[in-house]
């Protein structure tokens, strides 16, 4: 039979049982949509980390004291803070771990900064000047302080571009202006580009960034500093650098074996790692979810095409007697189980497609369509169609006409 008239008998079937049909069909809907909404949001999460990946510099590496809990999330935090790491650590660890091209001391806290008639609360980075390349990360406006401002600790900092727009209204208003930390006044040099967050979680917008000395020594007077960041060269072995830089901290802070040690090594990939780790259990889950979703469309197929076979008796024993073959009915209950199948299946994928974009949008993430598991989850819906309409059609090409036309 031509397939137009396939599709206008499968058509009116689906009309005689339609609310059964919808029900049939909602189970494929929701199997590839939890299927392929998975396999999507997995893929763009993933992206997002690589991107912020990208954000904290070319090979970053940090040590910092303390030590440092993941979340499944990603976004990491410091415990068991120690107050015993300082300046010449860093640079023993900078000098002494092979593989390292630069790097920079630097102190990380949260202070109240005022200016303009404004107070906000901003995170601190003390640092050298070479912060800004070790941690691709570059002013917009202006300028980042230099080696002079850090030998003659001057009174000088640069802003994130959310802190700038919170005191002074936009980055450009805020250069050459003046902020306050407690009692000291600092000049703004310049305003860094729009950062957003970073593998770790912190926002990189909402930083004050003031050279390492000045602050150590006119804005908190201590000696101590939270870590040091390090830029690796490309072919570094991160095992081998984590192996150095943990035998000259625990050797300059007197470790002893079997102790434990007061501070950390962390690196991009380590929090990438845990997401990837959640990521695969949403993954897991979600597929579970989608299995079991078109387990039910396909028993709502399989139940429903049973129906219509029973109730379409009188018109399969007229096609057999007036000439239709076995494999003529066969392949009409297949196409018309396949049919309800891909109907569900398409408006799941339509719905993913959908909701991908306007999340995405919302949520300003990378946006990323998957051709190959939207094609894979319709041929898959259309599969499973064929698979539930077998027995029904089987049933139906076996319908002794004698049978029928007696009744």
């Amino acid at each position: 039979m031509a397939l137009p008239l396939n599709f206008r008998i499968a058509l009116s079937s689906l009309k005689a049982h339609k609310w059964r049909a919808i029900l049939a069909m909602l189970g494929v809907f929701l199997g590839a949509l939890a299927f392929t909404g998975v396999q999507h949001v997995s893929k763009i999460m993933v992206r997002r980390a690589e991107i912020e990946t990208e954000k904290l510099g070319p090979n970053s590496y940090a040590v910092v004291a303390g030590n440092i809990r993941f979340r499944r999330s990603g976004g990491a935090r410091i415990t068991a803070f120690s107050r015993n790491f300082t300046v010449g650590d860093a640079k023993a660890v900078i000098d002494g771990v092979p593989s390292v091209m630069e790097g920079t001391p630097y102190v990380n806290t949260t202070m109240q900064v005022r200016g303009n008639g404004n107070a906000v609360t901003a995170k601190i980075m003390a640092s050298w000047p070479n912060y800004q390349v070790i941690r691709n990360f570059f002013p917009e406006n202006g300028r980042f302080f230099d080696w002079e401002d850090v030998e003659e600790r001057n009174k000088v900092c640069v802003l994130g571009q959310k802190i700038a727009e919170r005191l002074f209204g936009s980055a450009d208003a805020a250069i050459g202006e003046t902020v306050y930390l407690f009692r000291a006044s600092f000049r703004v040099l310049g305003v860094m580009e729009a950062k957003g967050r970073d593998v770790a979680g912190e926002d990189q917008d909402e930083y004050l960034f003031i050279p390492l000395e000045t602050f150590m020594r006119r804005a908190s007077n201590q000696d101590w500093i939270s870590g040091v960041f390090l830029r690796l060269s490309k072919d570094a072995g991160l095992e081998q650098v984590e192996e150095s830089a943990t035998a000259i901290m625990r050797m300059r802070h007197n470790i002893k074996e079997g102790q434990k040690d007061d501070f950390a090594t962390m690196s991009p990939k380590d929090a990438m790692r845990l997401q990837r780790q959640a990521l695969d259990l949403m993954t897991t889950l979600g597929g579970i979810t989608s299995t079991i979703s078109f387990g039910v469309g396909g028993l709502g197929i399989l139940s429903i095409m049973i129906l219509v076979v029973r109730s379409r008796r009188i018109e399969i024993g007229v096609r057999r007697a007036v000439g239709g073959r076995r494999q003529d009915i066969i392949r009409q209950f297949l196409f018309e189980s396949a049919l309800m199948a891909g109907i569900g299946g398409a408006f799941g994928v339509l719905a993913t497609v959908v909701l991908v974009t306007v999340g995405c949008n919302l949520a300003d993430l990378p946006l990323i369509i998957d051709a190959n598991s939207l094609i894979t989850t319709l041929v898959g819906s259309c599969v499973l169609g064929i698979a539930a309409g077998a027995y029904p059609a089987w049933q139906a090409a076996n319908i002794e006409i004698l049978d029928v036309l007696k009744i």
